[in-house]
């Protein structure tokens, strides 16, 4: 079996909303999913919309999981992340969306973000994303011009999440704005996990849902026909 390349598109937002709150990418939502993948022997790269070292919010120590991916040569690549207009994502099996707050900032309106979905989508890729990252696919018209979300079953972190986390921080809600772009949106109690798969979107609501993402990535991956 041939080798499965996943790319990770990370956030370069290092702050949100008008306190200024300092953010990035959430980094369990890029360790646990990172450990599935190398378990797997899936090849992971990583590109964002700047290129360079993406910034990063929530590490534990007491993890294992984050422990281990900090410092790692995983992450010692991730440093030196590729600008996306210069990467074709249609050489990878699969693009996938951490999240954190930075994706409200740049991901969720970057327009090379917005053709690097459209692109997967229509080379016939698994797109993927977890927590806010689902903020990636807002936006998006396909090569036939009907956009992406319209129709499709998928999660992302709650209003009811947000409440709790970063309501005053946020340019938007998430889940309302998949909503009014068509998407038929469901959600689990706040904080536990819950994934979703559409054919090839899949995604993750929260951190609890890394992990069991990649794991459905993988899964995906395995019954692909590439």
């Amino acid at each position: 079996m041939s080798v499965k390349h996943v790319l990770f598109i990370l956030t370069n937002a290092a702050e949100i909303g008008p306190n200024k709150r300092a953010t990035g990418y959430f980094f369990p939502e890029v360790a646990h999913p990172v450990e599935v993948f190398e378990h797997a022997g899936v090849a992971v790269e990583y590109a964002s919309p700047l290129g360079g070292t993406p910034p990063h919010d929530g590490y534990d120590e007491n993890d294992p999981a984050q422990r281990a991916f900090l410092g790692s040569p995983a992450m010692r690549r991730m440093a030196h992340s590729r600008k996306l207009s210069e990467v074709d994502v249609a050489n990878y099996d699969a693009i996938f969306f951490p999240g954190g707050l930075g994706p409200m900032v740049d991901i969720a309106t970057d327009p090379d973000v917005k053709r690097a979905v459209a692109r997967a989508w229509d080379a016939g890729k698994i797109v993927a994303a977890v927590c806010h990252g689902p903020a990636a696919l807002l936006g998006v018209t396909l090569a036939d011009g009907t956009p992406l979300l319209r129709g499709r079953q998928l999660t992302s972190f709650s209003n009811e999440e947000e409440a709790g986390y970063a309501e005053a921080d946020v340019p938007f809600k998430l889940e309302d704005a998949l909503r009014e772009e068509g998407a038929a949106y469901s959600a689990a109690a706040v904080w536990q996990e819950k994934v979703v798969v559409d054919g090839r979107l899949l995604t993750g609501q929260n951190p609890a849902s890394g992990a069991p993402l990649a794991q459905a990535i993988v899964a995906a991956l395995n019954g692909a026909q590439q």
